[in-house]
């Protein structure tokens, strides 16, 4: 199946091809007809396997038909757990929607930044936000965001977003939401709360349910290198002189950090070139010339910017940044190894990652032996900041649910009747 098959505009398909997506994913075949046609959508689909182009493709082709939003109000609003996803599926949404008709305004929100910067970019409404519950719900309270003509509502993640403790908050946004929308809830498991939500929220849902494949080659070699976290870069300047790969793709997770080790290598005298969002389509295009003909040898990307990268003989694969999930692991390592051929895949850990990486075992159920290189040798000392996340949980706001403010109300009431009498 192709992506024109899927009813899709030229738009989006000549966005596509530059991002360098041949063929839709699972997911996307089987969300992208059910969404366009009005569905509510309850999918099982874990990171990695296509979900966001899955819902997003949609949400854009709707888009076209409809009028731009005006005052603060939303047209699509896409829910998220944390701010890190937050930025990548905005970033993402922006990246199909380069060819769009009109000019089209997203924004993501989320906790930990300025709000008033966010509330004046609400102004004049806004095509689709990306927001993570409890910085929305501050936005609707002062009046910055106003919800009720929400057409699409997409639940991101909603196992991940119940285990952080959000099902307040998600009740208070829903409470604020036109009754006749569509709903999206992507999530990679169904655990109670999940099944709980779908109840209440969806109406008649296509079920999709995609099984991640995790098969990885034999005759692909994967290495975990211990290290701390201010030394990665000097270690990575070391194997590259060391190992002299012919070319080698090193996975960042943010455009920044690939700005900055590609700097940071230039100044010792290595050469190597950026992939990311920010790079204008010339240079993405350019960027992935050179890297298939050869005449780059070291390519510094994100894994939104590396979906398109396939390099018939590329030996060696790296890990800089751990990726998020375990199915991002599994696409990243397979950029080589390809074809029979013989492919390495490093991955730094330090002390912060090593929590994750046995994650990222049990899932792929394989056991990486770790290893140290003389010279950089991880401390034996464990920070603080790791130390102290152990065995925690994750920590809520001071939210208060529309159940406690409706108390609050209900006494205070009380208490102003009593006096009066």
């Amino acid at each position: 199946m192709s992506f024109t098959s899927l009813g899709l505009s030229e738009f989006l398909l000549k966005s596509l091809k530059d991002l360098g997506y041949e063929q839709p994913t699972p997911i996307q075949e089987k969300a992208i007809p059910a969404i366009l046609e009005g569905d509510d959508i309850l999918a099982a689909a874990e990171t990695g396997s296509g979900k966001t182009a899955g819902f997003t493709l949609p949400i854009l082709e709707r888009l076209v038909k409809a009028l731009p939003p005006q005052g603060n109000l939303v047209t699509a609003l896409v829910l998220v757990p944390t701010r890190e996803l937050a930025v990548q599926v905005e970033e993402a949404i922006r990246q199909y929607a380069r060819f769009f008709p009109r000019k089209l305004k997203t924004l993501a929100v989320f906790g930990g930044v300025s709000i008033n910067n966010q509330m004046q970019a609400m102004r004049g409404g806004c095509d689709i936000v990306v927001a993570t519950p409890g910085r929305l719900l501050d936005l609707v309270d002062r009046n910055a965001v106003d919800l009720r003509a929400v057409t699409t509502l997409v639940l991101d993640e909603a196992d991940r977003m119940l285990d952080l403790g959000f099902a307040d908050e998600l009740d208070e946004i829903l409470d604020e939401l036109p009754n006749q929308r569509q709903n999206l809830l992507f999530s990679a498991t169904f655990p109670k709360g999940v099944k709980t939500l779908t109840e209440d929220l969806l109406d008649s849902p296509v079920e999709i349910e995609i099984k991640q494949e995790s098969t990885i080659p034999e005759q692909l070699v994967q290495r975990a290198i211990e290290v701390d976290r201010n030394n990665r870069t000097m270690l990575l300047k070391y194997l590259l002189k060391q190992k002299q790969w012919s070319q080698i793709l090193i996975f960042v997770a943010s455009k920044r950090t690939a700005n900055n080790v590609e700097m940071k290598l230039y100044r010792s005298g290595i050469q190597a070139q950026t992939l990311h969002g920010d790079l204008t389509q010339t240079e993405r295009t350019q960027a992935l010339k050179d890297f298939r003909t050869g005449r780059c040898k070291i390519l510094i990307a994100t894994d939104l910017a590396a979906r398109g990268i396939d390099i018939p003989n590329l030996p060696c694969v790296l890990n800089y940044d751990l990726p998020r999930s375990p199915a991002d692991y599994v696409h990243r390592i397979g950029r080589t190894a390809r074809a029979g051929e013989i492919g390495q895949a490093l991955s730094f850990v330090d002390h912060e990652g090593d929590a994750h990486f046995k994650l990222i075992e049990k899932r792929i159920q394989q056991q990486i032996s770790r290893e140290q290189i003389e010279g950089f040798e991880r401390s034996k000392d464990i920070p603080e900041s790791v130390t102290a996340k152990k065995g925690k949980a994750p920590v809520k706001g001071k939210r208060k649910s529309k159940k406690d403010k409706l108390r609050e109300a209900a006494a205070l009431k009380a208490q102003n009747d009593a006096q009066k009498q």
